[in-house]
């Protein structure tokens, strides 16, 4: 009996259901170059992390609002360029993100292996 319990309840989180799927697509390491700086986007289910040289550190998250995945963060810095990001297009190498701050849409590019360049201040990242 555990079967049919099992398939009901994976089949009944329809409205929940979107999150998951959309930060699949988004999980894994983006990498752009920013202003000469490098610039590092990771996503790992619904959390997302944002690092560019220079010392730029960001957290948050990465989501469905209203049918749209949103990565949403929060600097250390303090500064607000990349608080809120749109995603207008993800597939297997390139992610396409519109920032409502001063940045505007940055073009990513799937990092292979989940390496990251030198110089990005991933020592604070913690768990």
């Amino acid at each position: 009996s555990a079967a049919p319990s099992a398939s009901a309840s994976a089949g009944t989180g329809g409205t929940t259901g979107g999150s998951p799927s959309a930060a699949g697509e988004l999980e894994g390491s983006w990498l752009a170059t920013a202003d000469g700086q490098a610039v590092a986007l990771m996503v790992t289910g619904d959390k997302a992390a944002l690092f560019a040289t220079g010392g730029t550190v960001c957290s948050g998250t990465a989501g469905d609002v209203s049918g749209t995945r949103t990565i949403r963060l929060k600097c250390t810095a303090g500064g607000d360029d990349r608080a809120t990001g749109t995603v207008e297009s993800v597939d297997d190498t390139t992610l396409r993100v519109t920032w409502e701050g001063g940045v505007g849409e940055e073009t990513y590019t799937r990092s292979e292996g989940g390496s990251l360049p030198p110089g990005l201040p991933t020592e604070g990242l913690g768990s």
